[in-house]
């Protein structure tokens, strides 16, 4: 049994010990994961660079950074049509193809970006390039989990998720290039993604799972939803929890905190996101294997509930090394949530759309959690413009929410998916029934 055969889209199967992975297999299990982290670094890496040359962008075009800044919203807003074409091309035809058309698309829009005649061109070009962006998480996520060994999933969710932070931070280091190459430059540089097409061609095989569905007839992606409509508003709003705990940890943390409120100098607060990027990191890595040996459930409400006796330190410390060592402290803790969330997400995901499910619902989630830093601005106007109390409140109250719909959920690590799901005295290759 697999998630989604249960009405609340939950499996109940019993745990199944994993069937003997051949030297071949592993090896095609590792250039699946290397692929997925790296679609997922790459993306995140090219959005990042917008938000670095913000304010050139709209010297060159003679706007305001406000005016200028609807290229992240607009951006951020067609990641869920990405999310639903994308998935859906994912079910249908293959997560492998789709991964490659996927990653060709968001190069070629962020390399064309660096071309832009004209704002409204920008601006179009942004759009395009998030309904790229939204696609490759959830087909990235849905080929690795269905690829990998179960006792790996948990190691391989926090790997993926840590290609996010990574992201930020290599387009960081290029961001010191940019008095050199301009923004223009930036988005040029921004299309070497393209070249891990070649390596996807070439070393990453199809996922297991959808080689057995292929042949198998399948109900319409919105039949599924409709059987599982409890399911998808559980998980959009956890993910709409989870993406506030992010966002309401970073987006005005090193702007309006950092160097707003503490008036720390440029070289400070880029030294400050490099230390809690480093955090994010080794909390994905960290939380995400733990989650095989504790459970998904555990993890994730482990995760967020060590987040509260971090907040004092992290937003009302008043001197450099507290600051740091709580900056670090709290992205572990919400990194280190996130590390669970590819594996929990495809494990809950109906079977049948599981390329398209993932993706949507996180998708969906970041919309409705992008109002989060006015949501933060409007807060610390209530407390006497004091963004530290705005920062602690909405972390405190999500991370308790996440806390609670993580003990909602079920354990979802015994979920049987792709060459687990085989006969282990059959072929590898051989489909076997569902």
């Amino acid at each position: 049994m697999e998630a989604g055969d249960t009405v609340s889209g939950f499996s109940h199967a019993a745990a199944m010990p994993d069937r003997p992975v051949s030297a071949f297999e592993r090896r095609a299990a590792i250039h699946v994961v290397v692929a997925c982290y790296l679609g997922w670094m790459l993306d995140s890496f090219d959005f990042f660079i917008m938000v670095f040359v913000l304010d050139t962008v709209a010297r060159s075009f003679g706007l305001t950074v406000a005016a200028t800044a609807w290229a992240i919203t607009v951006t951020l807003a067609c990641r869920v049509v990405g999310a639903w074409g994308f998935g859906r091309l994912a079910d249908r035809y293959g997560r492998r193809p789709t991964m490659m058309a996927n990653v060709l698309c968001y190069a070629a829009f962020e390399l064309l970006t660096g071309f832009a005649p004209s704002f409204t061109a920008f601006l179009i070009l942004r759009a395009l390039f998030g309904v790229a962006m939204g696609g490759e998480w959830g087909v990235g996520a849905s080929l690795a989990m269905e690829s990998v060994p179960a006792r790996w999933r948990g190691a391989v969710s926090g790997i993926l998720q840590t290609g996010y932070p990574t992201g930020f931070l290599v387009a960081s280091l290029l961001f010191i290039a940019e008095p050199w190459i301009g923004w223009r430059g930036m988005f040029i540089v921004g299309a070497a993604p393209a070249l891990l097409v070649l390596y996807i061609r070439r070393s990453v095989p199809e996922s297991p799972d959808w080689t057995l569905r292929a042949a198998m007839p399948t109900p319409g992606p919105l039949t599924v939803l409709r059987r599982h409509a409890g399911l998808g508003f559980y998980a959009i709003v956890l993910m709409t929890a989870m993406l506030f705990f992010s966002h309401g940890s970073q987006d005005l943390y090193p702007r309006l905190f950092l160097a707003g409120y503490h008036r720390l100098p440029h070289a400070t607060v880029v030294t400050m996101t490099i230390i809690y990027n480093v955090g994010a990191i080794l909390g994905g890595l960290c939380f995400g294997a733990a989650s095989q040996r504790i459970g998904r459930r555990w993890a994730l409400a482990l995760a967020a509930l060590l987040a509260l006796p971090v907040i004092p330190l992290w937003a009302f410390s008043s001197h450099l090394l507290p600051l740091a060592i709580g900056g670090f402290l709290i992205q572990f803790c919400v990194q280190g949530a996130w590390g669970v969330v590819p594996a929990y997400l495809n494990e809950i995901s109906p079977a049948a759309i599981r390329g398209t499910f993932p993706g949507v619902v996180y998708q969906l989630g970041n919309l409705l959690a992008s109002p989060n830093a006015n949501l933060q601005v409007w807060l610390s106007h209530l407390a006497g413009s004091d963004i530290r109390w705005a920062l602690a409140g909405v972390i405190a109250v999500v991370a308790l929410l996440i806390a609670g719909l993580a003990a909602l959920g079920r354990e979802t690590r015994i979920v049987r998916m792709g060459r687990d799901r085989l006969d282990p005295a059959r072929p590898v290759s051989a489909p076997t029934a569902s």
